[in-house]
């Protein structure tokens, strides 16, 4: 559901954000990967661990995706569950995660599922982001942001949700314009275009 279309119905630019990201939510919350999720999450929730959890599976999730090695052991299905459980084990020690989180991670890796876990972890995202009232925006950046202009992001995409909001960075260079913003299942509209825009100067002249 595109914004300008929510428009003509009579639904504002905050009312739509939070539809599409509810629909993301429910789309990503959905299937094998968000049944996982979503027993972590009520149990996370039972033992005040939802923010704990949360920080554990994160690194994981930054690790994935900075080591290719890393990425093969979890998405090879040649492996067999013990060796990478083995692997595994030994990781989440190093990186001291240990409790909730390292148990379900070697539940998911003994029951054969770990080539799902990437998706189990958005998907547990998505409920902490839901049970917070928060919206996720995924951000493309040419470099890294500088603190300054994360806020200013953060402030920016704030004023047109109207909810709080968690940035999910990723750096390429290979990209056109140096900012790219989509809010849930959507690139960002109009409505936040010329903020974008004054950004992207900041982050030029900042070089």
């Amino acid at each position: 559901m595109a914004c300008a279309a929510s428009s003509r119905d009579g639904a504002g630019p905050d009312q739509c954000c939070a539809m599409n990201e509810a629909q993301t939510q429910d789309r990503i919350v959905g299937g094998m990967a968000g049944r996982y999720a979503a027993a972590l999450f009520e149990l996370a929730r039972e033992t005040s661990a939802i923010d704990a959890v949360a920080a554990d599976l994160d690194a994981l999730a930054a690790l994935i995706a900075q080591s290719p090695d890393l990425a093969r052991l979890v998405r090879s299905p040649v492996l067999g569950a013990e060796e990478q459980l083995r692997a595994l084990s030994v990781l989440l020690e190093r990186m001291g995660i240990t409790g909730l989180a390292a148990n379900f991670v070697k539940l998911v890796t003994a029951n054969r599922r770990l080539f799902a876990l990437p998706d189990m972890i958005r998907a547990y995202k998505a409920l902490v982001a839901r049970e917070k009232g928060e919206v996720t925006a995924e951000v493309t950046v040419a470099e890294n942001l500088a603190e300054k202009h994360r806020a200013a992001l953060e402030a920016a995409l704030r004023s047109v949700t109207g909810k709080a909001v968690e940035l999910r960075v990723q750096v390429n260079p290979a990209i056109v314009g140096g900012l790219i913003v989509k809010l849930g299942s959507r690139m960002v509209d109009a409505s936040l275009r010329t903020k974008l825009q004054s950004l992207r100067h900041a982050m030029k002249e900042a070089r």
